[in-house]
């Protein structure tokens, strides 16, 4: 009988009660401000972080999860009798995570030939960001609680992240000047103009695929985007971050343009606030 273990990073902004209930084992990305170095989900929780990167003089700096991290995990997975182990890491493009585990997987079973055949590393690209990789992490461990083997939630997963679509709006440019992910000039022009950047997120790159002025039409222009994009059916998932109410303003407009409700909600932790700010609305779905 297959005995599976799932692994994902902080990055995939599962949240706490997930992580305790379908015994996730989330890695918690280190994060720096200045000259000190804290652990995301461990010193702090996402309310705190908002008001750290707020009062934060220039914008803190994350690192990737190292291969030694992984060769201990999997070392523990086996010993502790689990036939596989489906890692998710956050988007290859952007960390060196993924190649990291990649790595440990191979000195692993250097190091342990006789478990060649027995015992199996999943390590799976997420391609995204936050619930666009978390989402399925959490339904694959609900699917191996259910019954389901390994074979069923690999393909199920993989189907999600090679199709996963993330459309997300930060309420500030200030965040992404600083960070570079927007020059700064364009950044600060956009600033004064009002200017909210409708990014999107598919295959590991991110985009600029629209832009709207003014706040009241960021609900209205993601939930077209959205309704446009789904696959028939998807399941879908909010994102937002400080403002619990632009989720709720998203979840009133997708429910009434789907006709169902989303699958969940989530709030973005450290990897994505740092670069788009604490406050931002979008949802995660499989596109068509």
């Amino acid at each position: 009988m297959q005995k599976i273990k799932f692994i994902t990073d902080s990055a995939s902004d599962i949240s706490e009660q997930d992580e305790r209930a379908l015994g996730i084992h989330v890695i918690p990305f280190p994060v720096t401000f200045g000259e000190k170095t804290l652990l995301s989900r461990v010193d702090f929780d996402n309310d705190h972080f908002y008001e750290m990167l707020e009062a934060a003089p220039e914008i803190p700096t994350t690192s990737q999860i190292t291969v030694y991290q992984y060769g201990e995990l999997f070392e523990a997975a086996f010993n502790d009798g689990y036939t596989d182990v489906i890692n998710t890491t956050i988007n290859s493009e952007g960390s060196g995570t993924y190649n990291s585990a990649c790595l440990a997987a191979q000195m692993f079973f250097e190091g342990h030939p006789d478990a060649e055949g027995s015992f199996r590393i999943h390590n799976l690209d997420g391609q995204s960001y936050s619930c666009g990789y978390g989402y399925p992490v959490a339904e694959g461990a609900r699917m191996a609680r259910d019954g389901k083997t390994a074979e069923e939630i690999l393909a199920f997963m993989n189907d999600w992240l090679e199709n996963s679509v993330v459309y997300f709006v930060p309420y500030t440019l200030k965040y992404a000047g600083k960070s570079g992910r927007i020059p700064s000039a364009a950044a600060f022009v956009g600033e004064l103009v009002g200017l909210k950047p409708i990014m999107r997120i598919h295959d590991h790159a991110i985009v600029t695929d629209d832009k709207v002025r003014g706040e009241k039409k960021i609900i209205p222009t993601v939930t077209a985007k959205v309704k446009a994009d789904i696959r028939p059916g998807s399941p879908y998932v909010i994102v937002c971050g400080l403002n619990p109410a632009d989720g709720d303003a998203l979840e009133r407009a997708l429910t009434d343009a789907l006709g169902y409700p989303p699958a969940g909600r989530t709030q973005i932790g450290a990897a994505i606030a740092i670069n788009a700010g604490p406050r931002v609305v979008g949802a995660a779905f499989a596109g068509k």
